[in-house]
């Protein structure tokens, strides 16, 4: 198993426009652990992704890989440590599906070297590992939403990083890939010791995948820790501003969240 790498936020602040985005937030994502981020739309989320991938690099406070500031980093560099998957990932050009996942070979390739037979092997392993070996051949364009996001998973495994960064990257699947995905994930973690940070809106899929969670709302953590600690009602009530039930699976043993109907009224003192 090769050493996956540690991401950090010390007191990280960022702005647009002078608009306060991100406040003050910790975070830690160590080596061979799933971490979900969640909260409601526009808490910071992506914006938190971006900075700590060094998209965005005037930040305050601190955003690391290993100890090192991301924005100190080269982009090629930080490309070998982060592989990044978006929620709506956009192409310009007509590539075929391998095409796209042979780019994750890139930051490892010196200069205008053309990928070898082992690099192919490596971008035709991880779609088959993403069940999209039947889309090779085929353009980016022509791909759901969905086939296109597998595809997009299968580049970041092409990258073989140290770090897996993910922004909602299973929205536009159905259950069965969304599953299949973060088996995968799992599986990455296990075979290589990855670090993961997953933004995701699924409660449960976070209950049953991530190790711990932080909770986001207008740019501050409001919880963070096992996903047990974390979602109790009131954390979920006070960052989502809705009504849940929260529960156990008992088939896994995970927690089990489920929205309630506006017509179902919670008593204000249950957890």
């Amino acid at each position: 198993m090769s050493d996956g790498g540690k991401l950090s936020a010390r007191k990280l602040s960022f702005a647009y426009d002078g608009r306060t985005v991100l406040r003050d937030v910790e975070l830690d994502v160590a080596p061979g652990e799933i971490v979900g981020l969640l909260g409601p739309n526009g808490s910071g989320k992506s914006t938190l992704i971006k900075v700590l991938t060094g998209v965005h690099r005037s930040y305050e406070g601190s955003a690391a890989f290993d100890g090192r500031e991301v924005r100190e980093f080269p982009r090629r560099e930080l490309a070998r440590q982060i592989a990044v998957v978006q929620q709506e990932p956009s192409f310009s050009f007509s590539f075929t599906a391998l095409e796209i996942v042979l780019m994750g070979r890139h930051p490892h390739l010196a200069g205008l070297a053309f990928e070898s037979r082992q690099d192919v092997d490596l971008a035709r392993e991880a779609l088959e590992r993403c069940g999209a070996t039947h889309l090779a051949s085929r353009s980016i364009h022509e791909l759901s939403s969905g086939e296109r996001q597998r595809v997009v998973f299968a580049r970041a495994l092409t990258q073989q990083p140290r770090s897996l960064v993910l922004d909602e990257p299973a929205s536009f699947l159905d259950i069965r890939h969304q599953v299949a995905l973060y088996d995968i994930v799992r599986q990455q973690v296990a075979d290589r010791g990855c670090s993961v940070l997953t933004a995701l809106h699924d409660l449960n899929l976070a209950a049953e995948y991530c190790d711990r969670i932080y909770l986001l709302r207008e740019g501050r953590i409001e919880a963070h820790g096992s996903t047990n600690s974390v979602f109790t009602y009131a954390n979920l009530r006070r960052v989502f501003d809705t009504d849940v039930y929260v529960d156990t699976n008992t088939l896994t043993g995970k927690m089990l969240v489920v929205p309630l109907p506006g017509r179902v009224q919670r008593a204000p003192d249950r957890e």
